[in-house]
């Protein structure tokens, strides 16, 4: 049996009057993040994830901001299409570890969602998605509300 691991991440800048998607859901925010697709930061770094450990490269390779194709595209398109790309290659998506690094707002009463969201695009049970946040406690540029962070592990298994 043959297993492959990646690791993904994605920042985007913060900013008013954008919308705060995270996990495939509309989080309630001042602040969302800015980027060509919906800025789906965790979403983004699972795509890399996914992609990388397979040596498909990276998300920006396949849906390139410089392609109108994607302005303002639903993350969760992009998520099942690099999963498509990992099928391809004869693997299947095992678990997934993610993490989210945010100031605010809190995200753990909208993680169960989120997982549930994640599962049923990538046909996992929602027990093999875990989604963890943590602040920086006021530090850098993620501690001044002015970025997103998030960071994604992948197990594959050859079939």
């Amino acid at each position: 049996m043959s297993y492959r691991i990646g690791q993904g991440i994605d920042f985007h800048q913060l900013a008013e009057g954008r919308e705060l998607w995270l996990g495939g859901i509309l989080i309630p925010h001042t602040k969302g993040a800015v980027g060509h697709s919906d800025a789906d930061v965790l979403l983004h770094a699972i795509c890399d994830a996914l992609l990388g450990a397979v040596s498909l490269g990276d998300i920006g390779q396949h849906f390139p901001d410089t392609d109108n194709t994607y302005k303002n595209i639903d993350s969760k398109i992009l998520l099942k299409r690099c999963y498509a790309l990992v099928r391809e290659k004869g693997f299947w998506l095992v678990n997934i570890d993610s993490t989210i690094l945010l100031q605010a707002p809190k995200i753990r009463p909208y993680v169960e969602q989120m997982q549930r969201t994640i599962a049923d695009i990538l046909h996992l049970n929602m027990d093999d998605v875990s989604i963890k946040a943590t602040t920086t406690e006021h530090l850098s540029f993620i501690g001044r509300e002015e970025g997103i962070v998030a960071t994604a592990n992948v197990l594959l298994q050859k079939y």
